[in-house]
């Protein structure tokens, strides 16, 4: 497994908690931000997946 995808996984992860933080203090910058991160952390879990598939895994 490609570390990308393991990075991408914990990004999401991490969007995911601020975005819900965002959402319960009510903190539109806070929930923007997360919602970022958990994008960025797809497309670098995708990113990963595409290297394992050429690596053949």
């Amino acid at each position: 497994m490609d570390k990308d995808r393991i990075e991408g996984a914990a990004e999401q992860a991490k969007g995911l908690a601020k975005e819900v933080a965002g959402k319960v203090t009510g903190d539109a910058k806070l929930e923007a931000e997360g919602k970022a991160q958990k994008a960025g952390g797809k497309v670098q879990n995708a990113a990963g997946g595409v290297k394992d598939a050429l690596k053949g895994e």
